[in-house]
């Protein structure tokens, strides 16, 4: 009988503490008041963890309520070369295609040897990410970069 309630505290706390470690599905009230002040946000990433954690993110803010009039990511480095026709990344943007836009740096193309036509459909070389993330700024964003 001690060992059943044990596994079943344990298996309460463990819940608990699952919760807490990947986040909630919803963010709580004051979050969402605070987020609701301004509708556009934009991210600058450089690696695939954060892209896909940027996209995750557009849903828990739009499952949460908060009005989002423009979301923007913008890309450098490395995981230029995923964002081409034929990737596993093109299949998961397909989902987002016509709310997220993806600017990606043009010197990254360059130096990885991306052209244009090989990104996948929607997304939009931009003169560098640095210049992008600073227009967006200046447009009132809220900005965050990985």
């Amino acid at each position: 009988m001690k060992t059943l309630r044990a596994f079943i505290i344990l298996g309460f706390f463990t819940a608990l503490t699952m919760s807490s470690i990947h986040g909630q599905d919803k963010l709580d009230e004051q979050i969402v008041a605070d987020l609701q002040e301004t509708k556009q946000y934009a991210f600058g990433v450089s690696q695939e963890l954060h892209f896909r954690g940027v996209l995750g993110m557009y849903d828990k803010l739009i499952s949460s309520g908060i009005e989002v009039t423009d979301y923007e990511i913008v890309v450098k480095g490395k995981v230029v070369k995923q964002l081409v026709k034929g990737s596993e990344l093109e299949t998961l943007f397909q989902k987002y295609k016509s709310k997220v836009r993806v600017s990606v740096c043009s010197v990254a193309m360059a130096k990885l040897g991306v052209e244009e036509e090989q990104l996948i459909d929607g997304m939009e070389p931009v003169v560098t990410y640095s210049i992008r993330l600073l227009q967006l700024q200046a447009k009132g964003y809220n900005t965050l970069t990985y």
